[in-house]
């Protein structure tokens, strides 16, 4: 397999969830982790890296990171994604493998199994520049994303793919559109998992080109790449055993924490 290394970019000054890779989460023996050390134990359980790296502007994150003794990366605060985090990590590491995943840093439940497929997936699609996973939503994922949205909250993002597998487009809607949706039709909606496998030359494309339009109106730093034509694979899985949610605002503490416990994780 392709050599690739793991970068998980995190910021503290988050506009939905301010400092939110420092919030503790408890765990099945009620120990508290911060999300950012949960997220890098999440990264070090794959297998195949070359390496592991926090990629971050804030001495808060930083300081935790190397207490618990991960690697640390220090950016620009200019980056305005994780994307562009990434790229610029790579500028300071320099290429330290051809592919490069974002686990991103508020996705700790995030299967590790997923990486090396993802990174399967970008040899067998040898047109796409960057592969990422979508996950079929189980009828209780539906109902949070759904709950989600009726409340307001800005949930997970919905992904819709064509019958190769390469991403039409991202939403923070729940996309496609199911009119008096059942529990059968829930299927039909596929979860984005904040996972990201690049080529080295599209990271550096993407951070090169002007901010798209639809980007900037979803909040999706995706739709940059869809945005210049660019192919992005859609790793289609099927609905996992446990709801593999984002921290995306407080309200999702409890639920993170109940399915940490549910999985047995520390």
């Amino acid at each position: 397999m392709t050599d690739f290394a793991i970068i998980i970019p995190a910021r503290f000054a988050s506009t939905r969830y301010p400092g939110k890779p420092l919030v503790a989460l408890r765990g099945a023996t009620g120990v508290a982790k911060t999300l950012i050390r949960r997220s890098w134990e999440c990264a070090t359980a794959v297998p195949g890296s070359v390496g592991v790296w926090v990629a971050t502007d804030d001495a808060r994150i930083a300081d935790e990171v190397t207490g618990f003794g991960g690697q640390v990366v220090m950016t620009s605060p200019d980056c305005a994604n994780g994307t562009e985090r990434c790229a610029d990590a790579i500028d300071k590491l320099g290429e330290i493998a051809p592919v490069v995943v974002n686990l991103q840093g508020d996705a700790p439940l995030s299967p590790s199994d997923l990486v090396p497929r993802l990174v399967a997936r970008l040899e067998e699609d040898r047109e796409a520049v960057m592969a990422t996973p979508a996950v079929r939503c189980s009828a209780s994922l539906y109902a949070h994303l759904a709950a989600d949205a009726a409340n307001g909250r800005v949930g997970g993002t919905t992904v819709v793919f064509n019958r190769a597998q390469h991403a039409l487009y991202f939403s923070k809607r729940l996309i496609p559109y199911l009119p008096g949706q059942t529990d059968a039709e829930a299927g039909d909606v596929h979860l984005h998992l904040g996972m990201y496998a690049y080529r080295l030359p599209a990271l550096r494309e993407y951070r090169e080109a002007e901010t798209s339009r639809l980007e900037v109106l979803e909040g999706l730093e995706q739709l940059r790449f869809l945005d210049l034509g660019l192919r992005v694979s859609a790793l289609a899985i099927e609905a996992l055993d446990w709801d593999a949610i984002e921290l995306n605002n407080p309200s999702d503490v409890a639920a993170m924490e109940r399915i940490l416990a549910s999985r047995g994780i520390e």
